[in-house]
């Protein structure tokens, strides 16, 4: 029978997934209003265009034409400044209830009657998400803060256009972009490829930070913490490492040096990472023997899930999948046994230069023939 430990394990990995599909979701609502305005600012950019020639082209024109342009991109980022809280807020109130629900149905019913599992409130979970910032900015500022860079975008392409010669069809597709490449070519779609990369960070915070809520007030019942990492060739060289390793309730290393940084769903940009709680044992939780049934004390033990590691995961992967994560040399020094996946790191777990990889294990590259 699985521990609880498996079974909290394989939740959180189950859900880890599950939210990567949501954030798809939300994903598409939020870069649909941005494909709303854009239809309307192509048309207004056309028309500042028409107003324009290359005869009396200045910056200062430049400016005062795009004004438009202007106020239906800022309109459009306005609106994703009010919907991606919105969702977050949705979000935060199906966190808090699904690691209330996880835990109640997981830990054993003798141990709950000993140390009852807590809930936290929306407001919480929706109030760490917002207060906390995510690569440096809080939330709701992350709308405002990449707006500016795609009207310069913009303007950037029309005032190139007119200096090298471009009619304005060519200046509007260059903008716009292609329907033959799904419109993927043009400048506007920077901002789609960057909005995308907000919401789907802001959705693993916004998970992340009501995990870490639930997991304060329910500190009596975890004894640690379990970084899981995604196992696939996306994964960051930041979570591989990671991936595995044990961490207190407080974020502090267990057993390795590998700090925590910013936590799993928060350390990087786009990042997939999650954890997984690890209960205490009945002993660590002062429950005497015989109040559990003989299943119950079985299952929880307190130890920790085997699962294999992202190294591990790649050691059983092709030669080519291999080279395509950690590259050629690095993969050949791997399949052959001379440098172990986890020294492609130093100790702070940060990936270290192939420079300085090769003077520190001269003698593997020598054997390896690299």
């Amino acid at each position: 029978m699985a521990t609880v430990n498996e079974k909290l394990l394989d939740a959180e990995v189950d859900h880890a997934v599950n939210l990567q599909q949501y954030s798809a979701g939300v994903v598409q609502r939020i870069i649909a209003i941005l494909n709303r305005a854009d239809a309307r600012l192509a048309a207004a950019l056309m028309e500042a265009l028409e107003g324009m020639d290359a005869t009396t082209f200045t910056i200062e024109r430049l400016e005062v034409m795009l004004g438009a342009v202007r106020s239906l991109n800022q309109e459009a980022y306005d609106a994703i400044g009010r919907a991606l809280p919105e969702e977050m807020a949705v979000l935060a109130t199906y966190e808090a209830g699904y690691q209330f629900d996880l835990f109640a149905k997981t830990i054993p019913a003798g141990v709950q009657a000993v140390v009852p599992v807590q809930a936290i409130s929306v407001e919480q979970a929706y109030a760490a998400a917002m207060s906390r910032p995510f690569q440096g900015r809080l939330l709701r500022s992350w709308a405002a803060a990449v707006e500016p860079t795609r009207m310069a975008q913009i303007r950037n392409a029309v005032r190139d256009g007119y200096l090298q010669g471009k009619t304005n069809d060519q200046i509007i597709r260059d903008i716009r972009g292609t329907k033959a490449k799904g419109y993927e070519d043009g400048i506007l779609n920077r901002g789609r490829v960057e909005v995308e990369a907000v919401v789907r960070t802001a959705v693993a915070h916004t998970a992340a930070m009501a995990r870490e809520e639930f997991y304060k007030a329910n500190a009596e019942l975890i004894a640690a913490l379990k970084w899981v990492s995604t196992l696939d060739l996306r994964t960051s060289a930041m979570c591989r490492i990671r991936d595995g390793k044990k961490y207190t309730t407080d974020h502090k290393p267990v057993g390795h040096s590998v700090p925590w940084l910013q936590g799993p769903g928060r350390l990087h940009w786009r990042c997939r990472s999650s954890s997984a709680p690890i209960t205490k044992s009945f002993r660590e939780l002062g429950i005497d023997i015989d109040e559990l049934t003989p299943a119950e004390r079985a299952s929880m033990d307190g130890q920790v899930p085997a699962e294999m590691s992202y190294g591990e995961w790649l050691q059983k992967q092709s030669a080519k999948r291999q080279d395509e994560v950690v590259g050629p040399v690095r993969g050949r020094l791997m399949r052959e046994g001379k440098v172990p996946f986890d020294q492609f790191y130093n100790a702070r777990g940060e990936w270290i230069d192939l420079d300085v990889l090769r003077a520190r294990d001269a003698e593997a590259f020598k054997r390896a023939g690299v």
